[in-house]
């Protein structure tokens, strides 16, 4: 069996035993602290993994010996770890932060997450400067009365850095109308970082609480990746139980799913979507998504009278050009809801607040709201990519040339946009395959879309 490790801009990831190991992850966390100054406090926290206590100890040998004192949070949400390194970094010179998951990837996976001073994930210049220290083993070691120090963070959901990042939250809806509501909520943590901040927040907003996987054990109950393959349990859970909604976290507890009091699926680009009605009715301005965030939202932004920027697919692209621009909310159509006010990190917490503010000021059931959405039809698709193909931007040339019809954006593989319809096809960065996705009014016209396309990509025609 090959070995599995991934190491990029982004961080590494890989699976346990077959390619990630303690010397990987203790090296790669060596490499990102001997950027920042010794002395410098840097967040240290992780989901719920098995193997967290394992890579927790090869963190924090890894920032202390390069005489970095690390900031022990222990299991908690990604989004949690944005916002304290930022409260870090505003309070001190400077900050920095690990985050050990592997996101919604399966249990044999981990993996290591790094953090800007001001909360945001790395930005690709500098990955690539913790890259390439990694390869060269650049470490920074420091002298024996250099070493850093460990100190408790508090990652439980009553104290420390969890407690002021739901108290953050907080003050960005309206609680005495929540609480009015007294909604029946039913909360899904896939056994992750964020469950017990996430049902220690919605308590907290007066909601009823059906929990599951709420313990940060790793001990998955479906594929953690909240998909609709992966919820079909939780959609009957949900009006079994009369909640009002279903939300459903990944193991990090950036991201969010939605379901309806009915029990349907609403997903997580509508994640993103309801998020945007409710707060640009609120303030105007401007909206930042990525390339393959749905139309929904930008339709959304357009009834408001506020402009929409695009970018590249990335946590970072989005959170880059949302402080270029002032925006009011941002995030990526994978239910990761970036709200400046709390944070430059997708958080889920921020998703479900809003969306329960949202259900307690309008008086309307969350099915309604979501059928008074724009209607669009998304279908995503992936081809692999035969060891002979040329290389991918020709095949993008032929498409254009196709298609003089659309209007092409190539900053991220190549997006074509017409009035009724749109579709965008990428490179997977950490497979030998190409992404489609297209959107139009129905569905039909979706599926269409995307067979075509795949036809290209396949070579056939």
């Amino acid at each position: 069996m090959s070995r599995t490790l991934i190491a990029s801009v982004s961080g590494i990831r890989g699976i346990v035993g077959n390619g990630l190991d303690p010397t990987a992850v203790l090296e790669f966390a060596a490499a990102y602290a001997a950027g920042v100054p010794v002395g410098s406090k840097i967040v240290v926290a992780h989901d719920g993994r098995p193997t967290a206590a394992v890579f927790v100890q090869a963190v924090l040998a890894g920032v202390t010996a390069s005489g970095c004192h690390a900031c022990l949070v222990g299991a908690a949400a990604t989004p949690t770890v944005g916002h304290w390194v930022r409260r870090l970094t505003n309070e001190e010179f400077q900050a920095g932060g690990i985050q050990i998951s592997a996101s919604h990837n399966p249990p044999e996976y981990n993996g290591l997450k790094f953090f800007q001073p001001e909360g945001m994930v790395l930005s690709p210049e500098s990955g690539r400067a913790v890259l390439a220290r990694y390869k060269d083993k650049a470490f920074r070691w420091v002298a024996w009365n250099e070493v850093g120090t460990v100190r408790d963070c508090g990652g439980s959901a009553n104290d420390g850095a969890s407690t002021l990042h739901r108290e953050t939250v907080m003050r960005i809806v309206r609680p005495e109308i929540i609480r009015q509501a007294a909604f029946r909520v039913v909360l899904d943590g896939c056994h992750g970082g964020g469950g017990l901040g996430g049902l220690a927040l919605l308590e907290s907003l007066g909601c009823k609480v059906f929990g599951f996987g709420l313990n940060p054990d790793g001990r998955y109950d479906h594929p953690p990746e909240p998909t609709e393959a992966n919820l079909r349990e939780l959609c009957r859970i949900v009006p079994a139980l009369n909640a009002a909604v279903g939300f459903a976290q990944d193991p990090d507890a950036d991201r969010l799913a939605i379901l309806d009091e009915k029990g349907r699926y609403i997903g997580e680009e509508l994640t993103l979507a309801l998020c945007a009605r409710h707060r640009l009715a609120q303030q105007k301005g401007p909206v930042v998504l990525n390339l393959s965030t749905s139309r929904v939202t930008e339709d959304i932004a357009a009834s408001f009278e506020c402009p929409v920027e695009r970018t590249a697919v990335g946590e970072i692209n989005v959170v880059t050009r949302m402080r270029e621009v002032g925006a009011v909310i941002g995030g990526e159509g994978n239910g990761g809801v970036i709200d400046p006010r709390v944070g430059f990190v997708r958080d889920s917490f921020v998703g479900m607040a809003l969306v329960l503010d949202l259900m307690a000021e309008s008086g309307k059931p969350l099915s309604v709201l979501v059928d008074e959405l724009p209607t669009w039809e998304m279908v995503k698709e992936k081809y692999a990519l035969a060891p002979d193909s040329p290389p991918i931007s020709e095949m993008f040339d032929r498409i254009i040339d196709a298609h003089p019809d659309a209007r092409a954006d190539r900053r991220d593989g190549l997006r074509l946009d017409w009035d009724e319809c749109w579709a965008h096809v990428r490179a997977s960065n950490t497979e030998p395959i190409v992404r489609v996705i297209a959107e139009a009014r129905d569905r039909e016209r979706a599926h269409e879309l995307a067979n075509f396309l795949g036809r290209w990509v396949r070579g056939d025609v």
